[in-house]
């Protein structure tokens, strides 16, 4: 038994909730013996069973054998956008690549012109709506980027949409200003022009307002040269912002080496990273978040290697990506079996990856980093018997029970379905 506040002599604490009958507990060092989780309002008190605790007010839930871990992290998503990009998938099926879309006016200009005339209410209302697929999915973090605006007005309306969601939604939420996503049409003439907006107009704003704890740049051909990042990003460290960069996913870019000298936070989605890159970031402790969903979405074979950053000492994350041009998708289950089956992660491995790993992605304090003693109570349940089932799940719904700070935001049967689905 794992527990804290009892000592010899002391009346018994009383606990709130308690997780029973679990198959395998899934802590930040790996399985925890035992079967059980006290908790005390919004703090995890004891882990493997509940002696010395008094338990005979608390709310019980019944994990029938499944798996316990910390409610899972999703640490790199879009989620706040307007209309879709079908039409795009089927452009790829018949050979065209993402660059070409773009350059055609398609991609992220595209979902630009549909957000900029989307009202906010409707935004938040569309980015409710998947924030509560990943609740179903296990998650209670998030991170959500801005960056389908692309002018002053419109990149601010987006960071007041997340806001917005942060303070009517459960889930915890992390937000990133990501104005650099691409240079909008109006600006490619001149680009020297957006960076300025970016720089002296947008940033400044975002701070004050205190909209973002990130700033974020897309360093890619067709988007920002790494010149343009270096100076986005030292004014946002400079305004109390922390560092993120999208590198090397289309094309080998040096990105990796640019988010290690910078110091950034973490470096996504490196498709295409060097060794020289990997060398980099293990030295720097930026984490590496990947996006397998993105590269199995575009019909690319590239994969970021895994395998090759970790055996390197780099910390890796997994996250969903969602966004309505390269990943649609709020199943960061599905992530994590694709994290074993083709980025070569083990289960253990995938499982951290979207609990501790993608903490540390979004520099969260340790409370939010996993199931442990004095963490908060942020819990997910699921259908399966150990953590090695989770990802052998292949995406399927297996999520029984969610608790966020303590409190149980729903449960349902042992074979989940959303007419069993109950509140409590």
């Amino acid at each position: 038994m794992i527990e804290v506040g009892v000592g010899v002599g002391s009346p018994p604490l009383v606990l709130t909730v308690i997780i029973e009958n679990a198959g395998e507990l899934f802590g930040i060092d790996g399985v925890i013996p035992g079967s059980c989780v006290g908790i005390i309002g919004d703090t995890v008190v004891a882990l493997g069973d509940l002696g010395g605790f008094d338990t005979r007010s608390a709310v019980r839930l019944d994990a029938r054998g499944g798996l316990v871990t910390g409610g899972l992290v999703d640490a790199h998503t879009h989620l706040v956008f307007a209309g879709d990009r079908a039409d795009e998938h089927a452009l790829r099926a018949r050979g065209a690549t993402y660059l070409e879309i773009a350059e055609g006016g398609g991609g992220i200009a595209s979902t630009m012109r549909q957000t900029r005339a989307c009202p906010v209410e409707v935004l938040v209302l569309e980015a409710t709506r998947r924030l509560d697929r990943l609740l179903l999915g296990g998650v209670t973090t998030t991170e959500i980027k801005s960056g389908y605006g692309l002018d002053a007005q419109s990149e601010l309306k987006l960071l007041h949409a997340i806001k917005r969601l942060s303070e009517t939604h459960p889930m915890e939420i992390v937000p990133t200003f990501l104005g650099a996503h691409t240079i909008p049409p109006e600006h490619r003439s001149n680009r020297t022009r957006y960076v300025d907006l970016v720089v002296e107009e947008m940033l400044p704003e975002v701070a004050e307002g205190r909209l973002a704890r990130f700033c974020d740049v897309f360093v890619e051909r067709g988007a920002f040269e790494p010149q343009e990042a270096v100076r986005i990003l030292g004014r946002a460290r400079s305004l109390g912002l922390g560092v993120k960069l999208h590198v090397d996913q289309l094309t080998a870019g040096g990105g990796a080496e640019l988010a290690a000298h910078l110091g950034a936070t973490s470096a996504d989605h490196l498709e295409h990273v060097s060794p020289a890159g990997i060398t980099a970031l293990a030295r720097a402790g930026t984490v590496a978040v990947l996006l397998p969903g993105a590269g199995l979405f575009l019909g690319e074979d590239v994969r970021p290697p895994a395998r090759a950053l970790l055996d390197a000492g780099v910390p890796v994350a997994i996250a969903t990506d969602c966004n309505p041009g390269t990943c649609p998708s709020t199943n960061l289950g599905l992530m994590m079996t694709l994290a074993v089956s083709r980025l070569h992660m083990q289960p253990d491995e995938a499982l951290r990856a979207v609990t501790s790993s993608a903490a540390r992605a979004l520099d969260l304090p340790p409370r939010l980093a996993g199931l442990t003693i004095g963490a908060q109570a942020d819990v997910a349940i699921f259908g399966v018997p150990t953590h090695r089932h989770l990802p052998y799940a292949f995406g399927a719904d297996v999520t029984r029970a969610v608790v966020k700070r303590g409190k149980i935001l729903f449960e349902r049967e042992p074979c989940p379905s959303f007419s069993s689905l109950t509140t409590r």
